[in-house]
C-alpha cells in the first residue's frame, strides 16, 4: 500500500517557475516507478514526466527541456521542476506511482495522489 501526497502547486506568471513534491508512504518507494501526469478541463490525463527506480527519467515532448523529474529514496519523495511555464501547462498534476517496470499509460499505476492544481497566467 502507498499514498502519495501532493504539494507545489500554486498560480505563476508565464515564464515563471514552480517546483511539486509527492511525498510517499510505503517502505517499498525506492523499487517503484514514478510519474507525474496532468489533467486539463476537457482533455485527457496525459503523462509528463517519469522515473524508474534506477533513475532513468523519460518526458512528454511538450514540456522537455523545460521540466525536470527527480527523486529522493531517503526521503521518500519525487519532485517535478518546472521551469519556463506556458498558459498550457494549467492543469491538475497528479503523482502516480507503479511497482517495477515503467509505463506511460495512466490505467498502469495503481497508487495516485489527490493532486495540484497548478495555473499559469499570460
Amino acid at each position: 500500500q502507498v499514498q502519495l501526497v501532493e504539494s507545489g502547486g500554486g498560480l505563476v506568471q508565464a515564464g515563471g517557475s514552480l517546483r511539486l513534491s509527492c511525498a510517499a508512504s510505503g517502505r517499498t518507494f525506492s523499487s517503484y516507478t514514478m510519474a507525474w501526469f496532468r489533467q486539463a478541463p476537457g482533455k485527457q490525463r496525459e503523462l509528463v514526466a517519469a522515473i524508474t527506480s534506477g533513475g532513468s527519467t523519460n518526458y512528454a515532448d511538450s514540456v522537455k527541456g523545460r521540466f525536470t523529474i527527480s527523486r529522493d529514496n531517503t526521503k521518500n519523495t519525487v519532485y517535478l521542476q518546472m521551469n519556463s511555464l506556458k498558459p498550457e501547462d494549467t492543469a491538475v498534476y497528479y503523482c502516480a506511482a507503479k511497482a517495477f517496470m515503467a509505463s506511460v499509460r495512466a490505467q498502469e499505476y495503481p497508487y495516485w495522489g489527490q493532486g495540484t492544481q497548478v495555473t499559469v497566467s499570460s
